[in-house]
């Protein structure tokens, strides 16, 4: 089994990660890094971890997706475990995931499992069941994905070698959402998702520097399109029905927040994709706390107020997570969230 760790500009929390990943309770794995040009220590803090089970090599700076293709590249193990470096992962989070897939006859079978956000102390990480925490078929789950806004994390699955290779790289035209995509293409490559409850993933908040998020960057705004229209063609593989066809639409009304009205081009775009599902898009509108600025100042002004007050609110929690982290552990120079495991 292999766990594949891409890593940039991680120093802050790596060593957690790899930490996490070093204490599964699965004796036969791999642990893979791969350093994308990061411009702080992350090299350095990940090299301290060299031994003949871990693996770290570097490149230079081409993506997220282009590390985890190259983590791949090196990987040996039967089965592939992904791990962003500021994420963690329950110590039997493996062990529980390959007793049921050894269970199964198929090694196209797809393991997924619950996962809970924090900032610094794992034990107020909440785990919020959502429609996808399920045995599910693929085109069930892409349905409930698209249709009722869900997600999983990236961590939370375990993919056979078979289900990997079938699936292809990862695509590194995405700057964001590219985990979405590719596993949908691992869905399109599985039989059936397995949903492990107790096989838990830790998801650290870190802020809008996230990669999975848009903000006003142009790059991503096109990425992010490229990557719906693809979610889109996928699920329509799998079933080109009318229930797929209005989960579809769904799915575009939801992410006209994104687009609007900073790129009417490809606003203009998704309303012809929704027409010609047979359905049709509405402008974005505020919640009612924020439709009293729409009124007076626009829908520019509301937008901004929408993502940056909810911002400003987790930034206070994160502060006070941090303070409260170091007064329960005032002998830790930095995070070892992975020690309440």
């Amino acid at each position: 089994m292999s766990i594949l760790i891409p890593a940039y500009n991680a120093e802050r929390w790596v060593a957690d990660t790899i930490k996490s990943a070093l204490a599964q309770t699965w004796p036969r794995k791999e642990i893979v890094i791969v350093d994308d040009g990061s411009e702080d220590r992350t090299l350095a803090v990940a090299r301290k971890f060299a031994a003949r089970d871990v693996s770290v090599a570097t490149q230079e700076n081409q993506g997220a997706a282009a590390a985890r293709n190259k983590a791949f590249s090196l990987a040996q193990g039967d089965y592939i475990q992904w791990l962003d470096a500021d994420d963690l992962l329950a110590r039997d989070k493996v062990s529980r995931q390959l007793e049921i897939l050894n269970s199964c006859q198929s090694k196209r079978t797809l393991c997924s499992g619950s996962w809970g956000a924090f900032y610094y102390r794992t034990r107020s990480a909440r785990f919020r069941p959502s429609p996808l925490w399920a045995d599910l078929s693929p085109v069930e789950w892409l349905l409930r994905k698209m249709g009722q806004n869900c997600h999983m994390q990236t961590a939370t699955w375990l993919v056979s070698r078979e289900l990997t290779e079938a699936a292809g790289p990862w695509d590194t035209r995405l700057l964001g959402d590219d985990d979405g995509e590719y596993f949908c293409r691992v869905l399109k490559a599985s039989d059936r998702v397995k949903f492990v409850p107790e096989a838990k993933v830790y998801y650290r908040h870190v802020g809008s520097n996230r990669l999975s998020y848009v903000g006003r960057s142009d790059k991503k705004m096109d990425a992010q399109f490229v990557s719906m229209q693809l979610h889109i063609q996928y699920l329509r593989s799998l079933e080109d029905s009318e229930r797929s066809r209005a989960a579809c639409v769904r799915y575009l009304q939801k992410y006209m927040l994104d687009f609007c009205p900073e790129r009417p081009d490809i606003v203009k775009q998704m309303e012809q994709l929704a027409s010609g599902l047979g359905g049709r898009l509405e402008a974005p509108r505020a919640s009612w706390k924020y439709y009293w600025i729409q009124k007076i100042f626009g829908w520019g002004t509301a937008k901004r107020a929408l993502f940056l007050l909810p911002d400003m609110k987790s930034a206070l929690i994160r502060r006070l997570d941090k303070v409260m982290y170091a007064i329960e552990r005032p002998d830790c120079g930095s995070s070892d969230s992975s020690r309440n495991l």
